[in-house]
């Protein structure tokens, strides 16, 4: 305890010792001469500062201001406040017609530094923002200084970079033609087809550097059709299309297209067509089975899509999967969209699927024909009078089966790839009765390809 008695009052001496050299001492001899100034004027100014007292008080007077002024200075110092203003943009000077710079941020950050109240006024403040000269500089590369303009001198900032190496090159010119894409075109009504899309230009100029004009591959205006004024049959103008630049890849190349935006005409229109539905059953039924009928709740759908598409489609096939079936049975069938067509009337249809006990008959003399051969450079011939005729095996309900005839049985030869020679292909069968089975009784036959002299 009295170690640490006598450490405090040290600690006292040594606090008492330093104001007394630093403070008292120097302010004594400074009142000391200036009584001695005074003594020819004022014998009672030297009486009173003559006292012990009076020069006690005025040293100790004294101290205080210094104390109080060298605390306002830490104070200060202690005060200082940073905040970061992030994603300033940054401006730059040159000529914009004649070059292209590369390299220059589009933003910086920047540094305050000051009393809290001085950083609140200089964001309020007016400033020049963050520019860079380039005025005069030639094509190459050059290191420039970021400058940020600041009406308050009571705050220092830094910026983030400061400094920045830019490359600057001499802007050319040249013209690409100038295409479309459509997009958002999922956003269209299902009912709707694009027909044609017109531009009010096929050609545009792009600017830039010369490395620069040579990636660009395509110029393309992009229609949106989240911007139609409406979705309906007709015609619509769009204003204001923007156009991009790509490269062989389809990555956008950043150049100065002129102009930048064009005006496109859209046609639209609701092409549609009805199509009978054919019910197609998939899969094996339960042995000794057959199936009798099949309907649907509707025969006919209306399809929409292109006029292409809708050429292409007389009917529309509705699977129907009955493999193990051993009874009647009810489906709901969800319809799919063929390829080209974009809606259709009906989502769903009801198929019913009657079944009979099965039975099979026999139909003699069926011809063989022949698939995927030039016959521009080819003739195909049977090796004999059985390989130019199959008996086909139909399996199905006894009430269809008495009245078809071979007229409803196509059989035939797949020849795609054979070449000069006698070969034993595979017989293939098909009927227009969707309800019956049909196998070819003979397995495979032999046909002679020669070349046409």
């Amino acid at each position: 305890m009295k170690k640490i008695i006598r450490s405090i009052g040290k600690f006292f001496r040594h606090i008492g010792a330093f104001f007394d050299k630093w403070l008292i001492t120097p302010i004594t001899k400074l009142i000391l001469k200036i009584i001695e100034f005074s003594k020819s004027n004022s014998k009672g100014l030297e009486r009173l500062l003559g006292k012990k007292q009076t020069l006690i008080v005025i040293s100790l007077v004294l101290a205080l201001a210094v104390f109080f002024i060298i605390d306002s200075e830490g104070n200060t110092m202690i005060d200082q406040y940073a905040e970061i203003l992030y994603d300033q943009p940054v401006t730059a000077t040159y000529n914009e017609e004649a070059y292209v710079v590369e390299g220059l941020p589009d933003s910086v950050d920047i540094t305050l530094v000051g009393q809290k109240r001085h950083i609140f006024l200089a964001k309020q403040s007016p400033n020049g923002g963050v520019t860079v000269d380039l005025t005069g500089l030639k094509p190459g590369q050059h290191k420039v200084t970021l400058k940020y303009t600041q009406q308050l001198k009571s705050i220092d900032y830094r910026l983030d970079p400061s400094t920045v190496t830019v490359t600057i090159y001499d802007k050319v010119s040249a013209t690409r033609s100038l295409t479309y894409d459509i997009l958002h075109q999922d956003n269209l009504d299902t009912k709707l087809n694009i027909d044609s899309v017109e531009l009010d230009r096929s050609e545009v100029i792009v600017k830039g550097a010369e490395y620069k004009l040579d990636e660009v591959a395509t110029v393309r205006a992009l229609v949106d059709v989240d911007n139609f004024p409406t979705q309906e049959a007709g015609e619509i103008t769009l204003e204001d299309v923007p156009l991009v630049a790509y490269d062989a890849d389809g990555k956008i190349v950043d150049v100065e297209i002129v102009p930048k935006t064009v005006t496109a005409k859209i046609t639209i229109s609701s092409p549609s067509k009805e199509i009978p539905i054919e019910i197609v059953p998939t899969g094996e039924l339960a042995f000794g089975k057959a199936i009798r009928s099949l309907s649907s709740n509707i025969d006919s759908v209306t399809v929409y899509g292109s006029e292409e598409a809708l050429d292409r489609l007389d009917s529309l096939e509705v699977e129907v999967d009955v493999t193990g079936l051993d009874s009647d049975k009810e489906y709901t069938v969800t319809l799919k969209r063929p390829n080209g067509v974009t809606e259709i009337s009906e989502k769903t249809i009801t198929v019913n699927v009657t079944l009979d006990d099965s039975t099979t008959r026999e139909i003699e003399n069926i011809s063989i024909a022949t698939e995927n051969l030039d016959t521009s450079q080819y003739r195909v011939q049977a090796l004999s009078e059985e390989d130019s005729r199959v008996t086909v095996v139909v399996t199905g309900s006894k009430s269809i089966i008495d009245n078809i005839d071979s007229s409803i049985i196509y059989a035939y030869v797949d020849l795609d790839g054979l070449g000069v020679g006698e070969h034993e292909v595979e017989v293939k069968v098909r009927g227009d009765d969707v309800k019956l089975n049909y196998t070819p009784k003979t397995k495979k036959v032999k046909v002679r390809i020669t070349a046409n002299n």
